[in-house]
Formats: C-alpha cells, structure tokens, sequence
C-alpha cells in the first residue's frame, strides 16, 4: 500500500509564500487537525491467543491534504510494536498472546510537524482453556522393568498460551516435578526405576483459567527372574525303578508369572507356571532310562534363566539285575545263533520223521534215476526220446508219488499210482517208469 501524502489546505498554502517560514498560528491548527484525523482499529477485535492481529493508523480525508510523506509508528502501552517507523499505515503481529493483551495506539509524523497520540484502544487477547488431560507412560501400559527408564507424558487436547503441566506420584498427590512451557505435551521421565516407583500417577495441566486433572495410571515393576535352583525329591537315599520322583524348580526373584520347564539330558520332560511367585514341581515315574543329567529353566518375559544339572542314578536291584544281565544275555544269542540254530532243529526234525517212515515202510526201494526206453502201444513207430521231467509231492498220506519220466505224444498220459489197467490197454503202455518215495523225497509242506 502506497503511503499516502499530506497536502496543507489550499487557504494555508496561499498565505504562505515559498522561502518564506510558515505562520506558527497555521503550523498549530495544521497539528490539531491531524491529530484528529488519526484512528487506530484492530483486525479481529477480539483475537484468540496464538492467532494473529493487524494494526492499521488510519487518517481522515482533511489530513491528506497535506503534501508531505507520513511515517507511522505503532505502540503497546509505551513499548514501540515491529521494526520501528515505516511508511505503511499497517502492522501484522502474527501470534498474540494473553500477555499481549493491553491499550494499542499509533502515530504519524512528517518531515514539517510531528502528529503523535491517536486515540488509544483496548485489545484483550482471548485464551482458550486447557481441556481433556491425559496421561500416558512409555513403555505403554504401565510396565517397566526395573532399572529401565520410566516416562510420563502429560497431554492436553486443547488450550492456549503458556502451559504449566506438574506430575503427582500416589493417591493423596505427591508432586514430582512442575514445568511451564508453551505446548500441550510435556514429559516426565525416572530415569531408572525400582520397586519403590511402582505406584499410581496423575498429572495436572493449567493455563489461567483453571487446572485439568488427568486419570490415575498404574505402573507396575518388573524384575527378571533369577538363576533357579533345581532339586530332586528322591523318596529316600537312593532312587529305584517304579519310584515316584519329585522335580522341585524354583527362582528367588522375579515378578510373577514364571513358567517353568524342566529337562532331561536336554530334552523337555514338562512345564509348569506360577501365577504368584514360588516355585513349580514335576513328577516323573522312574526307569533304568531315567539316570543322567536333570536342569529346569525359568522365564517370566523379560529373559530366561536355567539352572545347574543336576546328576540322578537309578540304582537296579540285584535281583533286577541278575533278570536283566540273563534275558540281555539270551537276547544275544537268540540273535547271532538264532538262525543256526533253528536250522539245526529242523534238520533235526526232518531226520526223525524220515527214520520213522522207513521203519513204517522197510520195503521201499529208491528208483534208479536213469530212465529207461519204454515201448509205446499207440504208435508203431518208437519218437526220439523227449524227456520231460516233473515234480510232484512225494508223501501224502498212503499215497506215494514219484518223478515221472516220459515222453510226449498225442496224447499224454496221467500219472496216478494207484489208477489199474483200462480194458484193452496194457497197463505198460500208461505207466513208465515209477519212482518210490526216497527219504529225500520229503513234502516240504510237512517238513514244514
């Protein structure tokens, strides 16, 4: 905005000749009427704190008829308002304050006369109250391991200018600490807690108008677990197959719950947890698989800890042990002499049965095993000879059966030893040769 000028009126201007000094009576009237022609406004009238305000020195229209450039000057009370005096009849403040609340007025001076003092006005600032205070604690939800760092953040959801936010430890309000700051978030921070801290917070926020009280919050400690003990429950000095043997667990410290495991050689036999402190036990019902090394672990999130091993022997009785060392002994044999020997068992066997059918049958003679040329009745010309050889079963009941030697024809002939003669066939022409059973004729199934 171009600054505006000052003309004197044209009555002055012809009175007052050039080079010549202007009537003292004329500089005076000229004065008074420019100071009444000043007005300072305000835009808004009534700001918001943290907002902003512009300032505008007005003049009325008799004062630009002056002829000479304007300076204007801005105040609050007595202090000068921007950078000093400047040619634009405006002034921006971009954030106001309740502190900056107060009586404004402006001035404008020229190169001739100087014009101070335009009508003063009052300009309260506006705060907005604190509302809806809240607390929260990092890490969130109130549990904090001991020695770790603990933070309280007091928050509020609106409210404007300076802010005093302070922090209260238990029910009946003992105050922690107190800070003043121009933000709706401020922080309070233990910078390692112990058990002594764990207690219920509030917080507290006020900006003038009238404090805002936030919720109780818990904030619970917690300690790790310490290195458990492991103990064996043994019923008495010495621990037997079939006894009933107690696992005993248990850390010194650490907030609860603690789950505990426990372990054989390595390997996890069960779990157990405890909601209130305390240790936890394990049953195991012995074996002789049960000697060696036993260790419990105990963990309630904030890292696990195992025990020492424990060493446990499970003492075989003698009588146990005599049972144990010969059916161990029996199991060896039966697995490297099991075969030979039921081999010779059945050789045995087969040797007994054989003797006692040839004393049932002393008669019996073993065929020769060269078969002979038969004649053949069907045909008049005797065929090369085409030996077929089959094995049949041999024993099996009073019938015996041998390997049959023939040859092959038109028709071939059934074998059957006790099958007589047909009529008009000679009983040669269907039987050839016939070999009785020997002793090493067996029927394998019987062997069997």
């Amino acid at each position: 905005m171009p600054p505006p000028s000052v003309k004197l009126d044209s009555s002055f201007a012809e009175k007052a000749s050039p080079g010549t000094v202007p009537n003292p009576v004329l500089m005076l009237l000229a004065l008074v009427l420019l100071m009444c022609a000043l007005l300072l406004t305000a835009r808004p009238s009534r700001p918001k704190e943290g907002g902003s305000m512009t300032l505008t020195c007005e003049m009325q229209a008799t004062s630009q008829k002056l002829g000479a450039p304007v300076q204007f000057c801005f105040f609050r009370e007595s202090q000068a308002l921007g950078q000093g005096c400047s040619h634009s009849p405006e002034l921006q403040l971009p954030t106001v304050w309740r502190k900056d609340s107060g009586s404004y007025w402006c001035k404008a001076k020229t190169l001739a006369i100087r014009v101070t003092w335009s009508p003063r006005i009052q300009i309260q600032v506006q705060g907005v109250p604190v509302w809806n205070v809240s607390l929260e604690t990092q890490p969130p939800g109130g549990q904090v391991q001991k020695g770790k760092k603990l933070v309280l953040i007091c928050l509020a959801t609106q409210g404007t200018g300076d802010i005093t936010f302070s922090w209260y430890k238990g029910v009946l309000g003992l105050i922690l600490e107190t800070k003043t700051q121009r933000s709706l978030t401020a922080k309070f921070e233990i910078p390692a807690v112990t058990d002594s801290d764990a207690e219920n917070y509030f917080c507290t926020a006020d900006n003038g108008y009238h404090p805002s009280i936030s919720e109780l919050v818990s904030v619970t400690v917690r300690s790790p677990v310490s290195r458990p003990v492991l103990t064996l429950g043994a019923p008495g000095a010495q621990a037997f197959p079939g006894d009933m043997m107690e696992l005993r667990c248990e850390a010194q410290s650490g907030s609860p719950p603690i789950r505990y495991r426990f372990y054989h050689e390595d390997i996890i036999l069960g779990s157990n947890s405890t909601l209130s402190g305390g240790g936890a036990s394990f049953n195991l019902s012995l074996t002789t698989e049960h000697s060696g090394n036993y260790s419990c672990e105990a963990d309630n999130g904030l890292g696990a800890q195992r025990s020492e091993a424990v060493m446990l022997s499970v003492t075989v009785p003698v009588e146990d042990r005599k049972e144990l060392l010969a059916s161990g002994v029996l199991e060896g044999l039966l697995g490297t002499l099991g075969p030979t020997v039921m081999a010779l068992s059945l050789c045995c066997w087969l040797k007994k049965r054989l003797g006692r059918r040839e004393a049932e049958d002393p008669g019996r003679i073993p065929p020769s095993p060269v078969p002979q040329v038969p004649n053949y009745i069907n045909s008049a010309v005797p065929l090369q000879e085409q030996f077929v050889y089959e094995n049949v079963n041999v024993v099996s009941g009073d019938e015996v059966y041998s390997l049959v030697y023939h040859r092959q024809q038109e028709r071939q002939a059934a074998v059957d030893p006790q099958r007589t003669p047909t009529s008009g066939q000679n009983a040669s022409a269907i039987y050839f040769k016939l070999k009785k059973a020997s002793p090493a004729d067996v029927d394998y199934e019987d062997a069997m």
